[in-house]
């Protein structure tokens, strides 16, 4: 069976009339005697569409119970039982109620066209998933129902169903599409004038597009290579040089001339290396690419000009952009004797697509890019000192052989012209050549011992001789050559792909890059230099050097007005080398790399061959990208802690509104009634006045000192004062206002001391212990030392000193151990009255700040375990004076807190304390 047809009508907003074109459409197919059916249709209370539906068969809607309502849903049974020609099925993004067969209506639509029905729907374009953060964007109201544009896409046929803005909120005032009570909010709302104009222009861009598709696929399925002019693209042609951003921006200019078209850039990449093209530009000019709106491609083909005019006619493009060719005159001539250059050879079978020949600075002054076909001076001289040796030790060698004869002579000096060609190259083969066939001519034709020659055959082949030498000699050079390029292009493919895979991975760093850079090209020292804008940031736009680089060899420094960013190796003094130009002559053995206009690459030690260069610009893209990575990342950190200062300025807002005000009632009516004239109070009813005040201000107390905390943690102003401190010091503070009753203390004896800032711990443990007895109503709390925290690693990477703070009540679930540390967070939904919920916030923070963790475990048997964990203090331990003997640890009382004897920092002592008192 035949697949359906999908046709979709598409409105540009609600309200265009997609429904009524659907079922104007099927009242004409009807006529035509087409079997169709409404499968699904609303009529929205509107009239005219209403009057439609009459006169069409109707397939009754499936009525489903939805939250004690009952809403209609498309029968998709009944409309395969009944199995028409077409039907009619509205709103094709529609999501079916839970329970139905399938989440989505057009899965429906797919059914039925699986069975052979043809099938009619309507669609919005706030629908389409592609553009629903667009419309949201615009309407201010986020599309509820969406489908992703493939699915839409793949419809036989799609129609723009459009009205102009004008004409659609006449028709919505009229009364036409909304009821009347609804009327002024929609149009002082989503149907504002500037709103549909947008939707408007949306929905045909989206289409226009779709368009192009189909018409990109008939003219490659009837094989039509002419470029028809449907719509305006221009192809601009790179060759990896400086001009390319001329050549962009003219492309550009060109373009604004018309309504609408697209911008392309093409790179064509030979495949026989990329020796013309330099990274850096390649990179600036993908990027103006995109800033002006355009796209950027790269291509690879034998012949520039095949490729570019192939890529041409692939998009359909209009217009080709291209320079004119930087060779100079003599390269010109060579290319004009093999069908011209690559901008004559466009020119020439463009056919009709219209090309531009731009000049520029550049043209006909060469392309600046060295040649990687040098063997090397050593090679060269070694070749040239064989030349002239290796003919004549052959010479003598053959004289040693009375029966040789001029074929032989010939033969072993064609031997010695090839390698001289292996070892230096084609020139010194050339010169092996002739010198060899004057040995030749000298030694073996007659007359011997004459460089006359009485026999024409000899002449002949003696230049046979050197024509062939010269030939044999220039292939193997050639080869020589490509073998040589061949496994520096593998050598510098490897590197590139090193940089390629740390890019992916995001495992390279600015230090790492320059580390690589010395290994690499073999240097002493590897810096980057940036130029500083007006702002005093760098010129890549980081106000400060990069978060993984430090000052070098006594700090950063300035070059003229570049600042050093970072560095490797043995870095030049800062100072040395005074100059506004980094691309000036500098220091023997320095090579200066401009990365952009703010961004230079300056590598010292030794010269670097022009063969180089080229990977030496791949290294600085890479450095540069780096750069503006950290640039983004700290944007995007910045971005989420103002974020993170806004949610939190908010709730303390709320907290201000709201929970700060039910402690300020309490006094504000305590005190009202103690100030009441003519009411007397007995002496208990003023102390409880008086004390609901206290326990108010206590409670506001808290409340401030919290919400304060929270503020100086996440806007990072905490500067912990860390020292030595002894756990005894700061538990007796820690648990003033905590019913005695309440708490155990049980702690080992000589617990080491721990770096901390004494009262941040206090009010790390007060908070700790607080939210305890709050949530543990009627347990224990114990606050316990925990030998094996001498080994735990913190947040320092050093060993810490923990306490862990135990209740027995009804724990926290796992998966909410994080949120429980999250400002303003009550479990399982407590009363305000009892908090803020900061308590937790305020002490993660300041564990955190000391350079120390606060993490939660389940409590074996039910309960929770605050465990704090701080590193151990490396400062002086505590001595025992000589003179007196050690005393044994005894329990310290404080109400029911059990501590140990307190430690001071002199001589040992013990006793008791009482509750209140700080350690003596």
């Amino acid at each position: 069976m035949a697949r359906g047809t999908l046709r979709i009508f598409l409105g540009s907003a609600p309200g265009v009339g997609k429904t009524y074109a659907m079922l104007r459409e099927g009242h004409r197919l009807g006529s035509t005697g087409e079997d169709v059916v409404v499968a699904f249709a609303r009529n929205r209370g509107r009239r005219d569409t209403r009057e439609l539906m009459t006169g069409l068969e109707l397939i009754p809607a499936r009525r489903v119970a939805l939250r004690g309502l009952h809403v209609e849903e498309l029968d998709l049974d009944a409309v395969l039982r009944r199995s028409p020609a077409t039907a009619l099925v509205d709103e094709y993004a529609h999501s079916n109620v839970p329970g139905s067969r399938n989440p989505h209506r057009w899965e429906d639509i797919d059914e039925l066209l699986d069975a052979g029905i043809n099938v009619l729907s309507t669609a919005d374009i706030q629908n389409l998933a592609s553009l629903g953060d667009v419309v949201g964007a615009i309407t201010q109201i986020r599309p509820a129902e969406t489908v992703p544009d493939e699915i839409v896409r793949r419809a036989d046929e799609i129609q723009l169903v459009d009205i102009s803005p004008e004409l659609l909120r006449q028709r919505l005032a009229d009364g036409k599409i909304l009821p009347a009570d609804r009327i002024d909010a929609a149009l002082s709302n989503y149907f504002r004038p500037g709103n549909l104009a947008a939707l408007r222009e949306l929905a045909l861009l989206w289409l226009a597009d779709r368009v192009d598709e189909g018409l990109a696929k008939y003219r490659e399925r009837n094989g039509i290579e002419a470029s028809w002019p449907a719509r305006e693209r221009i192809v601009v042609g790179l060759t990896g040089g400086p001009e390319g951003e001329a050549l962009i921006r003219r492309g550009a200019r060109i373009l604004n001339r018309v309504n609408g078209g697209d911008l392309l850039a093409v790179h064509v990449r030979a495949t026989d290396g990329a020796a013309g093209e330099s990274p850096q530009a390649l990179e600036a000019q993908r990027q103006l690419v995109q800033d002006l709106g355009g796209s950027y491609h790269i291509v690879a083909g034998e012949d520039p000009a095949d490729a570019l005019l192939d890529f041409a006619r692939s998009v359909n493009a209009t217009q080709i952009v291209v320079g004119i060719s930087r060779q100079n005159r003599f390269a010109g001539l060579l290319k004009g004797l093999r069908g011209g250059s690559v901008g004559a050879r466009v020119v020439r079978d463009s056919g009709d697509i219209d090309v531009h020949m731009v000049s520029h600075p550049l043209d006909g002054r060469g392309t600046g890019m060295p040649r990687q076909r040098d063997l090397g001076r050593v090679r060269v001289t070694v070749g040239f000192i064989l030349a002239g040796f290796l003919p004549a030790l052959l010479q003598l060698l053959l004289a040693v052989n009375p029966d040789k004869n001029l074929a032989t002579t010939m033969l072993v000096q064609l031997t010695g012209s090839v390698a001289v060609a292996l070892v230096g190259g084609l020139w010194p083969a050339i010169a092996a050549a002739l010198w060899s066939s004057l040995l030749v001519n000298y030694f073996s034709t007659p007359p011997v011992g004459d460089l006359a020659i009485s026999d024409s055959q000899n002449v002949l082949a003696i230049l046979v001789f050197v024509g062939v030498s010269a030939a044999v000699a220039s292939v193997v050079d050639l080869s020589a050559r490509r073998s040589k390029e061949a496994a520096r292009a593998r050598a510098e493919a490897a590197t590139l792909a090193d940089l390629a895979r740390g890019a992916a991975g995001s495992e390279d760093t600015v230090l790492g890059l320059l580390e690589q850079a010395l290994d690499v090209f073999q240097v002493r020292s590897a810096a980057l230099y940036s130029l500083p804008g007006d702002d005093g940031g760098t010129g890549s736009g980081a106000e400060a050097g990069p978060p993984d680089v430090g000052p070098l060899n006594g700090g950063s420094g300035s070059r003229a007005g570049w600042r050093l960013i970072a560095g490797v190796g043995e870095i030049p003094s800062a100072d040395a080398g005074s100059r506004d130009d980094p691309g000036a002559a500098g220091s023997p053995g320095e090579n200066v790399e401009r990365i952009d206009a703010t961004t230079c690459l300056v590598l010292s030690g030794r010269v670097l061959p022009a063969s180089d260069r080229r990977l030496l610009g791949a290294f600085g893209v890479h450095l540069v990208a780096q750069l503006e990575r950290q640039q983004l990342l700290a944007s995007r950190n910045e971005v989420l802690r103002l974020a993170e200062s806004n949610t939190m300025r908010t709730s303390i807002l709320r907290a201000v509104s709201h929970d700060l005000r039910t402690p300020l009632a309490g006094i504000k009516l305590a005190v009202g009634g103690l100030r009441q004239e003519g009411v007397r109070y007995t002496r208990e009813e003023e102390q409880e006045l008086l004390a609901t005040i206290e326990e108010c201000s206590d409670r506001l107390d808290v409340l401030v000192g919290n919400l304060l905390d929270m503020s100086r943690i996440t806007s990072d102003s905490i500067k912990p004062l860390l020292r030595p401190v002894r756990w005894y010091e700061v538990i007796p503070r820690g648990l003033l206002g905590i019913a005695p009753d309440r708490v155990r203390v049980e702690l080992p004896a000589n617990m080491p001391e721990v770096d901390a800032d004494p009262g941040m711990l206090e009010r790390v443990i007060a908070n700790i212990v607080e939210n305890a007895v709050k949530y543990a109503p009627g347990s224990d709390i114990v606050l316990a030392g925990s030998a094996g925290g001498l080994n735990r690693a913190t947040t320092a990477g050093r060993p810490a000193g923990e306490l862990r703070i135990i209740d027995h009540g009804k724990g926290v679930p796992p998966d909410r151990v994080l949120e429980m540390f999250r400002p303003f967070q009550r479990l399982d939904d407590a009363a305000q009255a009892t908090g803020v919920g900061l308590g937790l916030a305020v002490a993660k923070g300041f564990t955190e700040a000391m350079g120390g963790r606060l993490t939660a475990e389940a409590t074996p048997g039910g309960g929770l375990t605050m465990v704090i964990s701080l590193p151990l203090s490396a400062g002086v331990p505590f001595d025992v004076q000589p003179d007196q003997a050690p005393l044994e640890p005894q329990s310290v009382i404080v109400g029911r807190h059990h501590l140990p004897p307190l430690l001071a920092s002199g001589p040992l002592s013990s006793g008791p304390l009482s509750s209140g008192q700080g350690p003596t």
